[in-house]
């Protein structure tokens, strides 16, 4: 095999540029095994030089089916990266692993891809062939018995690749049209109006004392005495919970009611939203 022929290789397995690949395979004396190994190393080396580096940018992929659905996040620099194929295909094939992994990120990192190389190799090797900081970010799996999953996409960049996900789990009996209309029609209201919790009883308590604290720094100088201030200060915040609660949300298919009028209005009895999550990009 001529060294041109030999660079070609180098760079197919690897994906490394053609004057890197000549440069490790003068260093390994022709040998292709070890220069791969050698491109491999610098690879680490420029990978861990770019993870000082914000990425703020990137996709969400979500895979499964009714019964059991993934949703995975991973971060880029630019959102021109977010859109390239090698970046793309990287990515579908990762969330088909993370969810057969149950979301269990340290499982996903070591479970090997359809290149023969485990998961963290190959996303070093995309890393310096890109060129940018790329991370795995959240992962969750929804999957809940005698439930149905819905999933919801915004702004989709290809097939179950978007910048926004939703995924809600719905008990219930029944399989109908009826279901799956009410189904989809709530992972689009999670994605439209980001609620914080299923109840109010569910939010968390950081995310409740510093509400507290701003609306009693809003009140502070209003001149109002102590006892009316207390509550206007409880009042906002039994609006916050509300608002922010997606069973007392307005439905925002039809607002003047409320996500639990609308579960109501459905008429079966054994309905019930079980979960849900929703990632954006930028959030």
């Amino acid at each position: 095999m001529s060294d041109i022929e030999k660079v070609k290789q180098l760079r197919k397995s690897t994906g490394a540029g053609f004057k890197d690949c000549n440069l490790a395979l003068n260093e390994a004396n022709g040998n292709l095994e070890k220069a791969s190994e050698i491109l491999r190393v610098k690879g680490i080396a420029k990978a861990s030089k770019k993870m000082s580096r914000d990425a703020k940018e990137g996709v969400i992929v979500i895979s499964g089916d009714v019964n059991k659905s993934s949703l995975i996040e991973i971060n880029c620099e630019t959102d021109f990266v977010a859109k390239n194929d090698d970046f793309i295909n990287f990515v579908k094939e990762l969330s088909e692993i993370n969810n057969s992994c149950s979301s269990n990120i340290d499982n996903l990192k070591k479970s090997n891809m359809l290149n023969g190389k485990s998961v963290e190799d190959t996303l070093v090797s995309l890393i310096a062939k890109i060129g940018e900081k790329i991370t795995i970010g959240k992962a969750l799996t929804v999957m809940n018995h005698n439930s149905q999953n819905f999933t919801y996409q915004h702004s989709i960049i290809k097939d179950n690749v978007s910048k926004l996900g939703v995924i809600v789990s719905i008990e219930t009996s029944e399989k109908n049209e009826k279901i799956n209309t009410f189904g989809k029609h709530l992972s689009m209201h999670i994605a439209a109006s980001n609620p914080l919790a299923l109840n109010s009883s569910e939010i968390e308590d950081e995310i409740l004392n510093k509400e507290q604290e701003l609306i009693s720094k809003e009140l502070k100088n209003s001149g109002k005495p102590e006892e009316i201030v207390k509550k206007i200060s409880l009042g906002k915040l039994n609006k916050f919970k509300e608002e922010n609660s997606l069973m007392t949300q307005d439905w925002v298919m039809e607002p003047k009611k409320k996500v639990k009028d609308v579960l109501e209005e459905l008429g079966i009895p054994d309905l019930k939203i079980k979960e849900f999550t929703r990632i954006k990009i930028g959030e």
